[in-house]
């Protein structure tokens, strides 16, 4: 057990990217249906693409500091998602932790970012992930773990909801 909360914890990256994989937007993503499905056009074609983005990078396995398929860190991955919508936001989790609009776990939206601080030796946000569906309570985002790479979760896991922190809209 230890070493699954010690595999789960994640991403500090503080490493400046220099480039990132430039693609088109998903819109043909497999992935798209699952997440986007009865409500789809109740969210925004801007964050319907990010998080396209996002799930085109299902199954990277996880690098400190990557922002490519061939790895990737939790806020690279939010980083690269929104950089290729052309939404600017810092790269490191704790500084987008200081953006945007804060909210309370029942205003979260598909496209809101859900920061959490799952070190125990630095008391600090260190891991951030994207929503992606928030239905009745059940919230579904997507970020990328020392573990199992770039994954989708849900905030009831009991690790998740443990760690989670604070809430943040950012467009």
């Amino acid at each position: 057990m230890a070493f699954a909360i010690i595999s789960l914890s994640s991403c500090g990256s503080t490493q400046r990217i220099s480039s990132y994989s430039q693609k088109s937007p998903q819109s043909d993503n497999p992935y798209h249906d699952i997440y986007f499905n009865e409500s789809a056009e109740a969210i925004p074609t801007k964050i319907r693409r990010i998080a396209d983005n996002a799930l085109s990078f299902r199954g990277t396995p996880y690098s400190y500091g990557g922002t490519t398929k061939n790895g990737m860190d939790c806020s690279g991955l939010i980083y690269v998602s929104f950089q290729e919508e052309n939404v600017s936001i810092p790269r490191i989790s704790r500084n987008m932790a200081k953006t945007g609009k804060r909210l309370r776990q029942r205003q979260i939206e598909p496209g809101d970012l859900l920061f959490f601080q799952t070190s125990k030796s630095h008391k600090r946000i260190n891991h951030v992930g994207l929503v992606l569906e928030s239905n009745a309570g059940s919230i579904k985002f997507i970020h990328s773990t020392t573990s199992r790479g770039v994954i989708v979760s849900t905030l009831k896991n009991p690790y998740w909801k443990r760690h989670f922190v604070v809430a943040r809209r950012v467009m």
